[in-house]
């Protein structure tokens, strides 16, 4: 997410670009040229970004050293398996060598390169050589050994990368082919992956350049893409713009859902939580607060919420109503997409979203109150009813305090990390995890291994993950 985090600073160059000078993009006003190109500079060279990004932040202790060791590696390999160096070392004609070679340079590489440079600077950080070798000890080290993997991985992929490359150009060609029906369908595996977090990587053959469909650049481009014919006004934008009426609209109404059908006991509680990831939702198409506070609770309304997200954008991508953004479907991007040159009837989505806003409303009141279904709210609060009372967080220092013991406390923690808006942990022993008291805390709870734990906590994710590694002195 480090990375992803940037996007943010280009969708509001370009946003204000436009705005300025919507007509000639530029071509009227030096000023917004000024703004549409510093912001075309950050949206064009995302992979590098996500090389740097990726290793600094899932580096042990987000030191500098990683995003060079990232840096390092981004540059080895592209350079090794560009088509002139591929041509060179596999002694093949360039016209015989792989399309795939000549997008090498893409965000999947860069994804990539920054898992294996964080795996190497954790493993290999600490490392002391012997004293003739002492000044290439500990973080210098990381770099060198990572110039020398990316040689073993720039082998592999030249055999592996055409055979990868041209599974995702087939599965991206074939969904784009379908039109709208190829937009739900990816709207609706969106979705459904968020639990397991795989989204990121069905996100990045649709919204950047894996299988060339690259969505989100080609849409930020917006005056350049035009004129360079990688972009369709009308259709560019079609993999994004149907997530602005769920987002901002559509889980507003699974809140006010919750809301309408908790106990009388827990509608004041429920109504405050509600709001406040409602707000993140609304405001910056932050989800996942929302989302885990009842996609394990009852599934099966997760399961409409996908449908429904896939219907939202096969409507969006039919009637060419089309905006983007550079972070999330939330009413900031909206408004800065507005004047985007490949923004298509904008408005209508907010239309939309109002008519998504009932149906969730409608749909989630009818199925909780058929089917009995424990959404927040409906549990029965066993600690009132005993007499007792739960302690209200207030901070993000208390809450870290109240997570710690919950957690097995300092010595059970291996590491402490977090995304957007998860923690994401590493422990010696998942048995000594609470995980009910812990729900009480946060919106929800994950192990998606023998050792891993992800606590949905919210936005402020950040403070929480500081305070907690305080705390645990780690």
């Amino acid at each position: 997410m480090v990375p992803v985090a940037v996007l943010p600073a280009a969708a509001i160059l370009l946003g204000i670009g436009y705005m300025i000078d919507p007509v000639a993009w530029g071509g009227n006003s030096a000023i917004a040229a000024l703004l549409i190109q510093a912001g075309g500079a950050i949206i064009n060279k995302m992979p590098i970004l996500f090389a740097v990004g990726v290793a600094f932040g899932m580096s042990k202790d987000k030191n500098g050293s990683a995003a060079l060791t990232g840096l390092v590696g981004f540059l080895v390999i592209t350079t090794l398996l560009s088509p002139a160096s591929v041509s060179q070392i596999m002694k093949v004609p360039l016209d015989k060598v792989s399309i795939g070679f000549s997008k090498i340079d893409n965000q999947f590489i860069g994804i990539l390169v920054g898992v294996i440079a964080s795996a190497l600077y954790n493993k290999f950080s600490g490392v002391e050589l012997h004293k003739a070798l002492s000044f290439f000890s500990g973080k210098r080290l990381v770099p060198i050994i990572m110039s020398f993997v990316m040689i073993i991985v720039a082998f592999i992929l030249m055999f592996v990368w055409p055979t990868i490359y041209d599974g995702l150009v087939t599965f991206g060609e074939y969904i784009s082919k379908l039109g709208p029906t190829g937009a739900g369908i990816y709207g609706f595996l969106n979705r459904l992956l968020i639990p397991v977090g795989l989204h990121h990587a069905l996100n990045s053959v649709f919204w950047f350049d894996v299988a060339g469909i690259n969505d989100i650049p080609k849409f930020l481009g917006g005056a350049q893409s035009i004129a360079n014919g990688t972009a369709i006004k009308g259709v560019t934008g079609m993999y994004q713009a149907g997530f602005f009426p769920i987002m901002m609209f559509g889980l507003l109404g699974a809140a006010a859902a919750f809301v309408k059908t908790a106990r009388p006991e827990n509608k004041e509680k429920i109504k405050s939580i509600m709001i406040a990831a409602g707000f993140a939702t609304f405001l910056t198409g932050v989800t996942e607060p929302l989302e885990f506070a009842f996609m394990f609770v009852a599934p099966g309304l997760y399961l409409i919420h996908c449908i429904l997200t896939g219907i939202s954008l096969f409507i969006a991508a039919s009637m060419h109503w089309i905006a983007g953004f550079g972070f999330s479907a939330g009413l900031i991007d909206l408004i800065l997409s507005s004047r985007n040159p490949l923004a298509v009837k904008w408005f209508m989505l907010i239309v939309q979203g109002v008519v998504f806003f009932f149906l969730y409303y409608f749909i989630f009141t009818f199925a909780i109150l058929k089917f009995n279904l424990k959404t927040p709210g409906r549990e029965i609060d066993e600690e009132n009813t005993n007499g007792g009372t739960k302690k209200k967080i207030t901070t993000n220092d208390e809450l870290a305090a109240e997570l710690l013991p919950l957690l097995g406390g300092a010595d059970n923690l291996v590491v402490i990390d977090n995304c957007i808006t998860r923690l994401r942990l590493e422990v010696k022993d998942n048995s000594l995890v609470q995980d009910d008291k812990i729900k009480k805390l946060v919106s929800g709870v994950l192990k998606p291994g023998k050792n891993s734990v992800q606590i949905i906590v919210g936005t402020q994710v950040e403070f929480v993950a500081e305070a907690l590694k305080r705390l645990a002195n780690k």
